[in-house]
């Protein structure tokens, strides 16, 4: 990972979890996208795509879509050192791929001091657990093939995802 920090900024001088003290960052906005694939296999995708998948919790992909909303909003109650904030705007959008595959994006945006890239992730995450969830009955043979982040901007250093990594 030709990336990867030389110092762990969640550790303090003692090497203890430590949150960021991002007081004295100047306020920028701040948009992240990340991505979760879902493999269902074709004939759950083919239920979920047409809404034929009854549930009792509703909606598989509306369901999915809120789900990833509460969740990024809530990141910092469940990722220790994430600072809380207000998010300026979250979405997620969920696609399908023939035969057999799920995409999920969620974008988080914000106008502050520190990024918001763990709450895409978060949103993605929890919005492909839930799919999961509901599609369990159907199958256990579901698989979260992958979460990432795909962009970040408006701190000091962007980043963009490209397939040549």
């Amino acid at each position: 990972m030709a990336d990867t920090p030389s110092k762990l900024t969640h550790l303090n001088a003692a090497g203890q979890p430590a949150m960021v003290d991002v007081g004295a960052k100047a306020v920028t906005r701040r948009v992240a996208r990340a991505r979760s694939r879902v493999l269902v296999g074709a004939d759950i995708l083919r239920l979920v795509q047409h809404g034929d998948l009854p549930t009792r919790k509703g909606p598989v992909f509306q369901t999915a879509i809120l789900a990833g909303i509460m969740a990024a909003k809530k990141t910092s109650d469940l990722i220790p050192l994430c600072h809380p904030m207000g998010l300026d705007d979250c979405q997620v959008h969920i696609r399908v791929y023939e035969p057999d595959t799920i995409v999920i994006e969620c974008v988080a945006s914000v106008t502050g001091k520190t990024g918001v890239e763990m709450e895409a992730l978060t949103g993605a995450s929890v919005a492909a657990l839930t799919v999961y969830d509901m599609c369990k009955a159907l199958s256990h043979n579901i698989i979260i093939q992958e979460t990432r982040l795909l962009s970040k901007t408006g701190g000091k250093q962007d980043f963009h995802y490209s397939d040549d990594e």
